[in-house]
């Protein structure tokens, strides 16, 4: 049977670059590679796909192949070559970086004893809206792993000290060989012996039962800032869980959420709310008073104003949690209709009506109302 185009193979273009062949072939290799494909010709096509890398990743291959095709006598590329297990097999390293993790020797593995940083933590916290504007020192209770302090992390009995794995020499990992039709491939595991900590501990702690680590509800000590909004976060560098092997812990991860106010709301660092004033207010002006963060302040309402105006209360709003200065307050002021009127409040209201042109409808022939009414009607 004639073979086909390299280039079909891994399913790229003749132009293609350097890195879009090896990608190509990464990709194919591990779909087809015998030891995760279990289909019947798996192990042909893992076979023609990394004959065909082999050629166009070398420059000098791919210049003659690119001339000659298969039909080249001086080329030789009817298989791998050579007297080894793999010949002329370019690509291995790649397939065991794929699959294994590092180059052929290991080189990359994680030191299983090497120091490692513990894992961070979230908590979530609801304060109230004054707590988040103006901060507070609050005590939460948090689980974690801590170091056993017993055995001081070593897992061992007092007075005994883990040795290293006979079964992986310390290393974590242990070789098993696989044959395949290639060869053999040596593939490195967690050794089941030490669970891949490189350590057997002989006579283990009898408080945290050899692992070096123990469960623990610890109280920690936040100071929340002032200027905290919903959805921030805070981070206690160090409270989180215990490092590994003498590693830093890890940290822990406060979530602020705020709980609504039932006059105050809040945007950014500047606080809105609105508040009542009496028609006489509105009309003739007044000095009110407003409730405020800080606390009651007076707020000068001119005469002649209209609902909905907008007042500017300066930094009475909430402190920057960056410490960039204070916000504003923003007071909006809506003007109440009285829903019940005494006779002498009515007359009097009348008597303002008339002398303003505005009388109530039915005290004059022509409204503005009774206009609007034929307008609509179309009269």
């Amino acid at each position: 049977m004639s073979k086909r185009d390299y280039y079909e193979v891994l399913g790229v273009s003749k132009s293609a670059s350097k890195d879009e062949i090896k990608k190509a072939y990464r990709k194919l290799s591990k779909k087809y590679h015998p030891d995760i494909n279990k289909e019947p010709d798996a192990a042909e096509k893992f076979k023609e796909i990394a004959e065909a890398y082999e050629v166009l990743s070398d420059d000098q291959k791919k210049a003659h192949y690119d001339q000659f095709g298969h039909t080249d006598p001086n080329q030789g590329f009817g298989g791998f070559g050579g007297g080894s297990d793999f010949g002329g097999f370019g690509g291995f390293e790649d397939i065991f970086n794929t699959f294994f993790g590092g180059g052929g020797g290991g080189s990359r593995r994680r030191d299983p004893n090497a120091p490692r940083q513990g894992a961070d933590l979230q908590y979530n916290m609801t304060i109230s809206f004054e707590e988040a504007a103006f901060g507070k020192e609050a005590e939460i209770e948090i689980p974690r792993e801590e170091t056993c302090s017993t055995c001081h992390g070593s897992g061992a009995k007092p007075g005994t000290k883990p040795e290293t794995c006979r079964h992986c020499n310390g290393s974590g990992q242990v070789s098993v060989e696989q044959n395949t039709p290639f060869g053999r491939i040596v593939n490195r595991r967690t050794c089941h012996n030490c669970n891949g900590t490189g350590k057997e501990i002989k006579q283990k702690c009898s408080t945290c039962g050899g692992s070096g680590r123990i469960k623990k509800r610890s109280k920690i000590q936040v100071k929340i800032p002032a200027g905290i909004d919903d959805g921030q976060q805070l981070r206690m560098s160090g409270k989180g869980e215990a490092g590994i092997n003498g590693g830093p812990a890890g940290d822990l991860y406060i979530v602020f959420h705020v709980r609504p106010h039932e006059f105050f709301q809040r945007m950014d660092d500047d606080i809105y709310c609105e508040t009542p004033i009496t028609f006489v207010q509105a009309a003739l002006g007044d000095e009110i008073e407003v409730p405020t963060l800080h606390g009651k302040v007076k707020l000068k309402i001119p005469a002649g104003t209209q609902t909905g105006k907008k007042f500017r209360l300066k930094e009475k709003g909430v402190p920057n949690v960056r410490g960039f200065g204070i916000g504003d307050q923003y007071v909006t002021v809506q003007i109440v209709t009285p829903t019940k009127l005494s006779d002498k409040q009515k007359q009097l209201l009348k008597e303002f009506a008339e002398l303003s042109g505005s009388a109530p409808m039915g005290e004059h022939e022509e409204t503005l109302f009774s206009k609007f009414k034929r307008a609509f009607k179309g009269e």
